[in-house]
């Protein structure tokens, strides 16, 4: 039985590689995946995530040097890491000391793990953003419990398209509810990613973080609508005022 490593780190919010210099032709496109010149496979993400899958130090040391080329670079993005048991015809899975049991080591198993790690990365730099807006927002949520309201709406509309823009990268770039395309044709790396991905969380995670997400969206535009109708009272105001200003002056007029 051998015994190798596998890493993921978000590097950025996207990536866009297509080879890299001094490593072998890719094997799949998607994801990119490049074996390594002493072993081992790199794995691309486009959601700007890189998987190291039982590379040497050397080799993934060299593979984070992509970094430079996504785009948003990340300094300090999730990780993910892992071991993994080459067992030839072992069950495949985890097995009761958290490792990643593999009955092979080819392409396909490496994508499957690096898909897993990299969507368990990612979920940590969505999970750390979405925490982040909770404790923007909770002083707009302490002010309204003091019938307060805030003054400005603009740092609610920034709420609201940090929300946005969180959705769209989970849904669009991440697709972390969505299985690896070499599954659909290969049952047996179906059944893996199946494991692996229920060991570790995405399904619920995801369904975690979409429920945040809704409760910041319906807080933030709650606020906006009671700003919004504030503004609508004051203006009628307003209007009841000049109305008033004008019959005045009209009967003033009459009496002169």
């Amino acid at each position: 039985m051998d015994t190798l490593r596998a890493s993921a780190v978000s590097i950025g919010g996207r990536l866009t590689v297509r080879h890299l210099d001094g490593w072998p032709a890719p094997v799949a496109t998607t994801p990119l995946t490049i074996p390594g010149p002493d072993g081992g496979f790199a794995v691309l993400f486009r959601f700007g995530v890189v998987c190291a899958v039982g590379l040497p130090a050397e080799e993934t040391n060299r593979l984070l040097q992509v970094r430079e080329l996504a785009v948003e670079p990340r300094t300090q993005g999730g990780s993910e890491d892992a071991e993994l048991l080459i067992r030839p015809g072992g069950e495949e899975g985890i097995d009761t000391e958290g490792r990643i049991v593999l009955r092979e080591f080819s392409a396909g198993r490496a994508q499957i793990v690096a898909s897993v790690l990299a969507k368990s990365a990612v979920l940590s730099d969505y999970e750390g953003e979405v925490a982040a807006v909770f404790e923007r927002i909770e002083p707009f949520a302490a002010q309204l419990r003091q019938s307060r309201l805030p003054r400005s709406s603009k740092a609610l509309l920034k709420e609201l398209g940090d929300v946005l823009l969180i959705q769209s990268r989970m849904v669009g770039r991440a697709e972390i509810s969505e299985k690896p395309d070499i599954t659909w044709e290969r049952p047996e790396l179906d059944r893996l990613y199946e494991r692996l991905a229920a060991e570790f969380e995405l399904r619920d995670r995801e369904q975690a973080l979409t429920r945040k997400l809704q409760l910041i969206q319906i807080a933030a535009q709650t606020y906006l609508d009671l700003i919004n109708g504030q503004r609508t009272l004051r203006v009628e105001w307003y209007i009841v005022i000049l109305i008033l200003a004008e019959i005045v002056l009209f009967l003033y007029e009459l009496t002169r």
